[in-house]
């Protein structure tokens, strides 16, 4: 079956990160993902928390700061010393389309990129420069945090152990409210299917996903103390450094300048070479320093007393979901669309964690992959947000140096400058939850990925980012891809229609498959549709191949990504009788009046009788029942409620009807007493 995931991931690295709330998200997909992170600036949350802090705390002092960076956007001195650097970023991004158009050599065009990004820095740390300074102390509100055990370096009685952190009292309280909204403002309303998968991943999955190759930086060590850098970072600041210094001829500084936007895309022997031109050292002890080293970012393990079963920890909970998808349809009555959750704890072994909680090894994700199919990418609520304003940084605005631009997402989607109407939908989604949890909307944007930094299988991708203390910061990132994941698991373990028939001979027979031209798919599509089947060969095997174990369609397939937090309190199921349009408006105001009141629910619009599908939901113990019938459409509208242990039911107005679930949910009423204040429900009077 060809599906396409729709991912958003959410995960949440380690909560507040000193002066910013941090999040992330996360995805891959069968269409997707991607890891997201979210820095909430000055969060709600966080003020309601904190005692009263003096500093940037009076109004006309924000005010004058506020009037001030208006100011300084329209001032033209500081347009004058901006102009020279917008020139720049722009004569460097009409190189790389110019090369990009006439074909040129990867290698040249992988300079000429990197040399626009560094133009593209230099502009914006210019634009950081010249902006006005916040009335705020970073150290002083971090010390606050650590003071009232808001969190701490974990082990610190031991001396502390890099990129863990503890979480005390009013921290775990703010994470649980944080949480807990995140998850009403996602999970509830979009309905999602909640999973909770193991942590300890064998190494196939996390093979087959591509983390086991790819997932790795390049470090180096330093020879009498062992201690590790990052190879990367470790040349870029070196380089800079030496740029700053007096001693440095101008040759010398001519070649660093150059040398400098090429770090990002040096490989390991680049590298090596780098480190040994220029003679450097650990910056800590001034020792030698060994060469580049691979260096996988996942925890390894071992699995069972033997040790012969390799495993990791889970680098995110994506393939969790992943693997599980076919069950997942099945629970879903086998129909697209619908979305997965999961929140638990994911862990990365960063080389040198120094940014705080921003960067840690241990952290909170929660993640949503949406599954549809590839050829619709229409949002069934995108109306809802059509009309919302966003700042957009577009690539083309990022190659002419130009600013974001203030955009209707509606528009945005429309002029196909974003991608489709479900990543509009989840953008927008997200800047809502974001100014929710108290970012400044003047303080975020939505940057477009160039082309070179999206990932092979991606087509569009946005990152939320927020104007931090640490400068723009990466929150979230929103991605429409191909069905990578899915793919590449259904390929690892001969999963899928032709497993069941061929078993141990289903993954060479889909390798097969998946490496036929185009001209041998339309011979076995011509075979498929004459005759019902068509005989392949195999490692010198022949196979029949039938219409129901293989489909042939063409299309462009599209992802998306973004994450969430989901939890579990009593769910309901909404039964409409009938797929007439005139239960459409109500059944959705019915699950809006129960997502408002924290009622896990789903809407049942699947076939068959209502004694059938009571029975599905009593067999996976759903507790209540609300069922939407041809009275319900009379004044005043009513509905029944169906208990599932008694299977008595009661009616009542649908107004009252959520706030009824709620109270049996929370214990604060019982079953007997519902029974005892509305009529029994014995049979519907209309039949129409």
């Amino acid at each position: 079956m060809k599906t396409r995931v729709l991912g958003l991931q959410i995960l949440s690295r380690q909560l507040f990160c000193i002066s910013q709330l941090q999040l992330s998200f996360s995805g891959e997909k069968f269409n997707l993902v991607r890891v997201l992170q979210l820095n909430f600036s000055s969060s709600s949350i966080l003020r309601n928390k904190l005692p009263q802090i003096k500093w940037g705390s009076k109004k006309l002092k924000v005010a004058k700061i506020a009037k001030l960076r208006n100011i300084a956007m329209t001032d033209p001195a500081i347009e004058a010393q901006l102009t020279p650097l917008r020139q720049a970023v722009k004569e460097q991004g009409d190189l790389v389309r110019q090369l990009k158009a006439d074909g040129a050599a990867d290698i040249d065009l992988q300079r000429a990129v990197a040399e626009l990004k560094h133009r593209k820095k230099a502009l914006e740390d210019k634009e950081l420069a010249l902006s006005p300074k916040d009335d705020f102390d970073r150290m002083k509100l971090e010390d606050l945090l650590k003071q009232k055990f808001f969190y701490d370096q974990s082990f610190a009685i031991y001396g502390g152990i890099n990129g863990l952190y503890d979480f005390g009292p009013m921290g775990c309280a703010m994470k649980s409210n944080l949480l807990q909204a995140w998850r009403k403002h996602f999970v509830l309303e979009e309905q999602m299917l909640e999973v909770d998968t193991a942590m300890l991943t064998p190494e196939p999955v996390l093979k087959a996903s591509g983390h086991v190759d790819r997932f790795q930086d390049y470090m180096v060590k330093d020879l009498k103390n062992g201690e590790c850098f990052r190879a990367d970072h470790l040349i870029e600041a070196t380089l800079e450094k030496l740029l700053e210094d007096k001693k440095t001829s101008d040759e010398k500084k001519e070649e660093i300048r150059a040398l400098l936007p090429l770090i990002d895309g040096m490989s390991k022997d680049d590298m090596a070479e780098t480190l040994k031109k220029y003679n450097m050292k650990s910056p800590i002890t001034g020792n030698d320093l060994t060469e580049p080293i691979d260096f996988n970012l996942m925890f390894a393990t071992s699995i069972g007393p033997t040790g012969q079963i390799k495993g990791f920890l889970r680098p995110e909970t994506a393939q969790g979901i992943f693997v599980n998808f076919k069950r997942l349809l099945e629970f879903n009555q086998g129909k697209l669309p619908f979305a997965a959750a999961q929140i638990g704890n994911s862990f990365r072994n960063e080389i040198s964690p120094r940014a705080g909680l921003i960067r840690v090894r241990e952290f909170t994700m929660a993640e949503i992959e949406h599954f549809c199919d590839p050829s619709m990418k229409d949002h069934a609520k995108f109306a809802n947000v059509a009309d919302t304003d966003m700042l957009l940084y577009s690539a083309c605005n990022q190659m002419d140096g130009k600013p974001p631009e203030l955009v209707k997402i509606g528009e945005a989607v429309k002029s196909k400058l974003v991608a489709n109407e479900t990543l509009g939908y989840f953008m927008a989604r997200i800047q809502m939850f974001m100014v929710k949890m108290g970012v400044d909307p003047k303080r975020l944007r939505f940057r477009q990925h160039l082309s070179n930094e999206m990932a092979h299988y991606a087509c569009d991708c946005w990152d939320a980012e927020c104007k931090t203390s640490y400068g723009w910061v990466e929150c979230v990132g929103c991605a429409d891809r191909s069905c990578y994941d899915l793919n590449q698991h259904t390929k690892a373990t001969g999963k899928g229609p032709l497993g069941k028939i061929f078993r141990q001979n289903a993954k060479p027979i889909t390798e097969h498959l998946s490496n036929l031209s185009a001209e041998d798919v339309n011979i076995l599509e011509q075979s498929l549709n004459d005759n019902g089947s068509a005989d392949v060969v195999v490692n010198g095997q022949t196979f029949s191949i039938t219409k129901d174990m293989v489909q042939i369609k063409r299309f462009q397939k599209t992802v998306h990504v973004e994450e969430f937090v989901p939890s579990v309190i009593e769910p309901s199921f909404v039964l409409p009788l009938s797929s007439n349009p005139d239960f459409v408006s109500l059944v959705q105001d019915l699950s809006s009046a129960l997502t408002r009141v924290d009622i896990s629910h789903k809407v049942d619009t699947s076939s068959g009788s209502i004694g059938r599908r009571y029975a599905r939901t009593d067999q996976i113990a759903i507790p209540y029942g609300i069922t939407v019938d041809f009275d319900s459409l009379k004044e005043p509208q009513t509905a029944t409620l169906r208990e599932r242990e008694s299977m008595k039911q009661i009616r009542a107005p649908i107004s009252e009807l959520p706030g009824i679930v709620k109270d049996l949910s929370d214990g604060r009423r019982t079953w007997e007493n519902v029974l005892a204040s509305y009529p029994i429900f014995e049979q519907q009077e209309s039949t129409k």
